[in-house]
């Protein structure tokens, strides 16, 4: 009797648990509808109308893209774009080799070092080479006469802000090699540089194409260099910024919103298809590689390293230093007038708790959300007509610019008719749209780390009539907790340093820190702007090694519970 009366209960629970799961699927799904792919939709239809809102389909796309100005935009964001890539890729190569590949001293530190820009925004770098080479700067005489305003600035600029992102690509390309292929190769006879050009750069050809696309893109829609140290070298992010916010001409910055869209677009499919053809470098009975020392290649690519790490740290270290002197380079007395942000244009210290309100609100509910989401879509069975859609919506984000997005976000939720219009200017959108932006990265880490929990795990409990939920709080939460905090981190951090993402979301009670560092030095106040941007820095600093240290200590607690 109690068998034939658990067993009724127990599928009645399956029932109610599955159909509960099925609906957070579905809600899941239309959370990443509405705030991902309908805002992106937007801007298509935006850019099909003309400025009082007839469709005029594709000829307004055709005499946008044939205007001289916009033209003459894309041709210097291609250039740009290149430019920057010919310099990033060896140096990150470079880089990346000698950290995996070699025994210097100091990887942990030269590892620190080179993904230091991932904690400032995108504008300290070209506020620092103003201080070093602007028309009073100290090293403005090692230009010979060029100037840092212009195409130079902006270059340099973007091989800081980019440098790191292909360091992290080339590292995990290069990190995973095969000795006896090595070691095959020296039995043969095969020189240092013939190992070199027939096993290192055709198994490292995937990291190399996957980093000169991100370069790519990250370069064509960054809008922040270009503004503070482009000078009248215009660019097409740079170009939607003054149509959107400077004319108000919403049509043709829905126009560039796509024209920006390409190259990520591009590079999208061309890293997809590199993808399916890269082969496996380590198979069950490969051998780990491990570089033994050698002086003729430790010596140089130490010194590579530490002119690469010199270039880094001067960039970050010259904006902090002029943000603590009086007057810069005349009155170098030390001073903490400039981080008196209430009396400079910008938001004032207001804009500094909205980047941390910000911050908290971004974490917190994006890696619930995107944990939930990874969670159900890997562990459930409940919903899988909702699992298409969830899919290619976690997916969206990586290939969409943080400003093609806002664009879509303003034409979308500043509709009048939408009704989630209301949300428009708050901090609930700001928060959102800062979400959608960096979805994918904590998407992909997290069913990452999902996947390698033995789905027997989530069997055995439906088989007790355990809800899905115990399962997933009690074994699978914890499991995960390290890659989850990795998520919270990333999340805050970019939340903290964003600037194209939220520059045309904010209004006067929502500004942020990362957009305050622009208005000061728009009107001037370079120091103060280098004082927040100081700011900035620490405060993603200081969050990174507090839950770098709680992720260690969950790190040994998960080893011990797997232990047992």
């Amino acid at each position: 009797m109690s068998v034939s009366l658990a067993w009724p209960r127990g599928g009645s629970l399956r029932s109610v648990d599955e159909r509960f799961a099925g609906l957070l699927m579905w809600g899941g799904a239309a959370l990443l509808l509405v705030f991902v792919l309908l805002p992106l939709s937007a801007i298509f239809v935006k850019a099909l109308q003309d400025r009082s809102g007839a469709f005029v389909g594709a000829a307004q796309l055709l005499r946008v893209v044939q205007e001289p100005r916009i033209a003459m935009a894309a041709w210097n964001s291609i250039q740009i774009a290149v430019m920057t890539a010919v310099l990033v890729l060896p140096s990150a190569f470079v880089f990346a080799f000698a950290l995996t590949r070699s025994r210097i001293a100091a990887k942990p530190l030269f590892r620190l070092i080179a993904l230091l820009p991932l904690l400032t925004p995108s504008l300290m770098p070209a506020i620092s080479l103003v201080y070093l080479f602007g028309t009073q700067g100290l090293l403005r005489g090692w230009l010979g006469g060029q100037t840092i305003y212009g195409p130079l600035g902006i270059v340099l600029g973007e091989v800081f802000n980019t440098f790191p992102h292909a360091v992290l690509i080339m590292t995990a390309a290069l990190s995973v090699a095969d000795a006896r292929l090595y070691e095959a190769a020296t039995a043969m006879g095969a020189s240092p540089l013939r190992r070199f050009m027939t096993i290192t750069l055709p198994n490292a050809r995937y990291g190399l194409v996957s980093a000169a696309t991100l370069v790519l893109t990250l370069v064509v829609t960054d809008f922040g260099v270009p503004k503070v140290i482009g000078g009248q070298f215009n660019v097409l992010a740079l170009e939607a910024y003054k149509q959107v916010l400077g004319q108000q001409n919403f049509n043709h910055g829905a126009v560039i919103g796509l024209l920006l869209l390409l190259p990520a677009l591009l590079s999208f499919a061309v890293e997809r298809r590199v993808s399916r053809r890269q082969q496996a470098a380590m198979t069950g009975r490969s051998v780990q590689y491990r570089p033994k020392p050698n002086a003729m290649r430790d010596i140089p690519l130490l010194l590579a390293c530490c002119l690469l790490a010199v270039f880094m740290l001067a960039l970050v270290g010259v904006a902090i230093a002029a943000a603590f002197i009086e007057l810069w380079p005349y009155k170098l007395q030390f001073s903490l007038a400039h981080f008196d942000f209430d009396q400079q244009d910008g938001g004032g210290w207001l804009a500094f708790r909205n980047s941390l309100t910000l911050s908290l609100l971004s974490a917190v509910a994006g890696s619930a959300l995107i944990f939930l989401n990874a969670y159900l879509m890997e562990k459930q069975p409940a919903a899988r007509a909702a699992l298409p859609l969830m899919r290619f919506a976690a997916i969206v984000p990586m290939a969409v610019p943080g400003m093609v997005l806002g664009l879509g976000y303003v034409f979308f939720f500043n509709a009048p008719g939408n009704p989630l219009h209301g949300l428009f200017g708050g901090m609930a959108i700001l928060a959102v749209s800062a979400i959608a932006h960096f979805y994918t990265t904590g998407h992909l880490a997290l069913t990452t780390s999902l996947r390698q929990i033995d789905g027997e795990i989530e069997a055995a409990a439906r088989t007790l009539g355990r809800p899905w939920w115990t399962c997933c709080l009690r074994v699978s939460l914890p499991i995960v907790l390290p890659s989850l905090l990795n998520v919270f981190r990333y999340l805050f951090v970019s939340s903290m340093t964003t600037v194209s993402c939220v520059i045309f979301l904010y209004n006067a009670d929502t500004v942020l820190a990362s957009v305050a560092v622009l208005n000061m030095d728009d009107a001037g106040d370079t120091a103060a702007a280098a004082a927040m941007a100081t700011l900035i820095v620490a405060t993603s600093a200081a969050v990174s090694l507090l839950l770098n240290a709680l992720g260690w200590w969950c790190e040994r607690r998960t080893q011990a519970w797997r232990g047992h």
